[in-house]
């Protein structure tokens, strides 16, 4: 949070049918005791607490025995082997990023060129020229599971820092190499998380937590999070505290540096809906005073660049709808700043600077437009794209080349470069995909009335020429949290879906960024039902347009979304016949007592608040509202991993074991736990394939379809 070609025409089966092994599963037995607990008076019942201890012997062998009853389920399935075939054609096409350029005029570009399971860093002294590796995850890890998570040059080239995690988890180990050789320095920073490199002269800044206790280095909470900096040739424990605030032990204090090293910014956040924003001016030496641009965390601040004393700020300051503002450092109150971009009636999303001028990104109605600007707040022209979609730029202050990527739901990511003075956008990197022909596809936008009338966008994807007949399965998919805006995007694994005659529809739920900060809010604390409501009425929108019916859709989400997934189904376990809920935020009761769990309640509240939120927690958190009268469920599979340090697993345990233990009919109620994985972030080729086959399959399998196995020509 910070905080998924040719074939054969899929036969239906009969109508109603699920997996004819469903009602002969026997789950384990979960290890439970009687735990109860109070809460402004409410008991409240926490059968499975055991299940919060992950590296408990019991713990594991109940992991164990879940997992082998669910590949024993997923493998008497006759086409998952086909899905996992066809799932590896679709992955394997070239993936290109964009490339930046440094200050030595060398080109760095990443690409995975297939099937690696991680992207490879190159290097190269012209575009289509002679490249060498300049780092390959892959030859980190015999696995694939080390993941390459961010590089850091220094501002004079010398040095590259770059970032990695293992097997998904939050943590981070910070490296250090000799750019030109690419020596790998002895410098090695570990503990850090949700940090970068910011490079002073001949050391970075970075942000890290104190050594976690030896066994709950993924589940006990993270506190106090400080910025140190590190002098090159020095070892880790010299490194200098450079902020730190001992008063708030759950704000995160992340750093940044302007590229010309003379202003330093820390913003703080962890505990509201925004950041806070201090700035320390460098050229008045390292005891310049901490200048306060924005004390609360009630807006959103980040510093897009600063040069020549001016800052220039992206925030929601005054503006719901997001503007950018140039500040003076030494004036820093909010009188004297100078607004360069205005708040349009689109909500700005970003913006950087590209030579002279600045680009910056717009969201409307939940896709991507980019315009570009004179630094006096005018505009030159739109850069347009050819349909709904996600566009990202690579540009510097101090060079004209620009290059950016766009995509869309059937049009996988193509790099296009950008002439500044001719508004030309030309392709540099096309991509291919084994049997993809988007204009096989429809790709629209519907607005939906929800319960209380709120119209919500959702976009929809299927083929040319299907009818709405009520026989089209549906995977509709949301999230609604954060001020996450779900924009266009491609996933291969979807194409699956999509060339087997499903509709993919992405709904853009309240709690969301799509229109500002009044849609974020209205889907937050005690307006989270909003989120849930907006969720069933797209389900009924599909179902009321004669898309499908119930007996034919499937509602997937992941973590903030696993959650929606989690909560829906208990509200609405009639509307639905598959539910997918990844890496979910399940107990709303004690989710802020694990890791980063506390960084949440700016969204949800917590139960410790009032006891009106804690109630209103406890009548929608999932693993506290699931029916036990006999009321059919969807068929569920719940995914986590072992390594998932922003959910932890003991989430989706005790969810699984709730569900497994209450009378909700016959329908499959599974629970698949990735090893050596976390919440997403930087997972393997490899891993996200074999999860998609057993994701897919089950879905198939559920809604009584087969899909086509016949392979692209």
């Amino acid at each position: 949070m910070n905080r998924i070609i040719p074939i054969s025409i899929m036969a239906l089966l009969a109508a109603g049918s699920c997996s004819k092994s469903a009602s002969k599963i026997e789950y384990p037995a979960a290890p439970s005791d009687s735990t109860t607990y109070e809460v402004f008076g409410m008991t409240v019942n926490d059968p499975y607490r055991p299940l919060e201890n992950d590296t408990a012997a019991a713990t594991l062998a109940w992991v164990e025995a879940e997992n082998k009853v669910t590949q024993d389920y997923l493998s008497k399935i006759p086409f998952r082997e086909s899905v996992r075939k066809r799932l590896t054609e679709l992955n394997e096409y070239q993936k290109n990023g964009l490339p930046w350029k440094d200050n030595d005029g060398n080109y760095y570009y990443f690409r995975n060129d297939g099937l690696r399971d991680q992207a490879v860093l190159y290097r190269a002294k012209e575009l289509g020229g002679e490249e060498e590796v300049f780092i390959d995850p892959n030859t980190l890890s015999e696995d694939g599971t080390v993941a390459l998570t961010g590089v850091f040059q220094s501002h004079d080239g010398k040095y590259t820092a770059y970032t990695i995690s293992r097997s998904g988890s939050d943590w981070t180990e910070i490296y250090v190499m000799d750019t030109a050789t690419r020596e790998l320095l002895p410098d090695h920073i570990e503990w850090a998380k949700f940090t970068g490199a910011a490079w002073r002269g001949d050391g970075f800044y970075y942000s890290a937590y104190a050594r976690p206790e030896a066994g709950k280095e993924f589940s006990n909470a993270n506190e106090y999070h400080k910025v140190y900096f590190h002098k090159l040739g020095t070892p880790q424990e010299a490194d200098v505290i450079a902020y730190e605030n001992k008063n708030e032990p759950l704000h995160f204090h992340n750093v940044g540096i302007s590229d010309d090293e003379s202003t330093l910014v820390i913003s703080g956040g962890g505990q509201g809906v925004g950041n806070s924003m201090y700035v320390k001016d460098l050229r008045k030496g390292d005891n310049a005073p901490w200048i306060t641009i924005e004390p609360s965390q009630d807006y959103d601040m980040s510093m897009i660049d600063a040069f020549d004393g001016k800052m220039y700020v992206y925030t929601s300051v005054d503006a719901p709808l997001y503007r950018l503002v140039e500040i003076d450092i030494n004036k820093p109150a909010r009188a004297n700043w100078r607004e360069v971009i205005p708040q349009q009636e689109s909500v700005l999303t970003g913006a950087s600077f590209a030579d002279g001028k600045l680009i910056a990104t717009f969201d409307k109605d939940a896709s991507n437009h980019s315009y570009l600007y004179n630094l006096d707040g005018s505009v030159i022209r739109e850069i347009e794209f050819p349909t709904y979609g996600t566009a990202s730029f690579s540009t510097s202050r101090k060079r004209p080349e620009v290059f950016y990527s766009f995509s869309s739901f059937v049009y996988p990511s193509a790099i296009y470069s950008y002439d500044l003075a001719s508004g030309e956008s030309k392709l540099y990197k096309a991509t291919e995909v084994k049997g993809l022909n988007p204009e096989d596809y429809v790709t629209e936008q519907v607005f939906y009335p929800s319960a209380d009338g709120t119209k919500v966008p959702m976009f929809l994807v299927y083929k040319k020429g299907l009818e709405r007949d009520g026989s089209n399965p549906v995977y509709l998919y949301g999230y609604g949290g954060f001020n996450i805006t779900l924009n266009p995007g491609f996933n291969p694994n979807r194409m699956l879906w999509l060339e087997n005659g499903g509709i993919y529809a992405q709904a853009n739920l309240r709690g969301g960024g799509e229109y500002g900060y009044d849609w974020h809010e209205a889907g937050t604390k005690m307006k989270k039902l909003n989120v849930f409501n907006d969720f069933i009425a797209a389900g009924e929108y599909m179902v009321n347009e004669g898309w499908t019916k119930p007996e034919l859709m499937t509602i997937e989400g992941g973590s903030n979304g696993g959650l929606l997934v989690g909560a829906t189904v208990n509200l609405r376990p009639d509307l639905f016949r598959v539910a997918i809920p990844r890496v979910g935020v399940m107990d709303m009761m004690r989710y802020h007592l694990f890791t980063i769990g506390w960084n949440w309640a700016s969204d949800y509240g917590t139960a410790d608040d009032s006891a009106e939120m804690a109630k209103y927690l406890l009548d929608y958190s999932p693993v506290h509202n699931i029916s036990n009268d006999g009321t059919p469920y969807p068929a569920i599979l719940v995914t986590t991993a072992d390594h998932d340090d922003r959910v932890v697993p003991a989430h989706s345990f005790k969810y699984a074991a709730a569900l497994q233990a209450a009378n909700t009919g016959d329908r499959p109620k599974l629970i698949r736990i990735d090893s050596k994985a976390g919440h997403g972030a930087g997972k393997p080729v490899s891993k996200v394939i074999d999860e998609y086959t057993d994701i897919y399959s089950f879905i198939f399998e559920n809604l009584g379809i087969t899909p086509g196995t016949a392979n692209a020509e």
